[in-house]
C-alpha cells in the first residue's frame, strides 16, 4: 500500500469514530436545554409557540450563535497555526493542479465573477491528458482514478522553471500564497505542510462532522410555516 492511499483510509477510519463522538456530543447539548419532563423529539413537528417549538428555536439559537462560533474560532486557529511551517519547494501543487471542473467550466465561472476560478484560469495551465499528468504523480492519479466517479481536470503552472522555482513568485496569486488553505487536503510527505496537516487533522476532521451534523439539525427540524 503505497503513503497516500494508506493516509486517506486513516482519514476516514478516524473521520467515522470522530463523527460518531461528534453526533454524541451534539445530542447532548440539544438535551441539556430540552424542557423538563417534556418528552417530545427535537426532530418532530410542533405548533408555533408550543413548548416544542420553543425548544427547537433555543437549539437552532445554540446552534447559530454559539457553536458555529466555537467552530469558526478553532478553524481559524487552524489557519492561523499554519504560518508555523513554510514551502520546502517540493512543487506537486504547481505541477499537479486538480479540479473537478473543465477548463471552459472555470473561464465560464471566471467570467460570472467567481474569484478563485477567475486566479485560477490566470495562471494554471490544463494538461492535454491524464496521460501528462500521470507522470508528474502517478500514484495520486492512481488513487484518483480508483475512488472518484466523476473526472477531474489536471493543470500545471507554466511559470515553474527547471528548478521547481516559480519565476513569477513576487507576483503569485493569493491561491499560490495560501496553499494549503485546507487542512484536510491530501499532501506528499515532501511538502513542508504535511506536518502541520498532520497535527491539525484530528480538530479539523471534528470540526467538519460538526458542521455536517449541524446542517442536518437545521434541515429536518420541523417548523410550522
Amino acid at each position: 500500500m503505497n503513503g497516500l492511499d494508506s493516509d486517506i483510509k486513516n482519514m476516514k477510519q478516524k473521520y467515522r469514530e470522530i463523527f460518531l463522538k461528534s453526533v454524541d456530543a451534539i445530542k447532548q447539548r440539544v438535551d441539556e436545554i430540552k424542557p423538563k419532563d417534556f418528552n417530545g423529539d427535537i426532530f418532530d413537528e410542533y405548533e408555533m409557540k408550543s413548548v416544542g417549538y420553543n425548544w427547537q428555536s433555543a437549539v437552532l439559537d445554540m446552534f447559530e450563535n454559539d457553536i458555529s462560533h466555537e467552530i469558526y474560532r478553532k478553524w481559524k486557529e487552524i489557519l492561523d497555526y499554519r504560518k508555523n511551517f513554510k514551502c520546502k519547494g517540493c512543487a506537486t501543487c504547481c505541477n499537479l493542479a486538480c479540479s473537478e471542473f473543465s477548463p471552459e467550466q472555470l473561464k465560464e465561472k471566471a467570467q460570472n465573477g467567481d474569484k478563485f476560478a477567475k486566479q485560477f484560469t490566470q495562471i494554471f495551465v490544463p494538461y492535454e491528458n491524464a496521460k501528462q499528468a500521470e507522470k508528474i504523480y502517478p500514484e495520486y492519479l492512481k488513487l484518483l482514478s480508483d475512488t472518484l466517479d466523476e473526472d477531474v481536470y489536471f493543470y500545471h503552472c507554466p511559470k515553474l522553471n527547471d528548478c521547481k522555482r516559480c519565476s513569477d513568485y513576487e507576483n503569485r496569486p493569493e491561491i499560490c500564497r495560501v496553499f494549503p488553505d485546507n487542512p484536510l487536503s491530501i499532501l506528499p510527505k515532501s511538502c513542508g505542510f504535511y506536518d502541520w496537516r498532520a497535527e491539525v487533522e484530528p480538530v479539523a476532521l471534528m470540526l467538519h462532522s460538526m458542521v455536517e451534523i449541524i446542517d442536518y439539525y437545521k434541515q429536518n427540524i420541523k417548523r410550522e410555516k
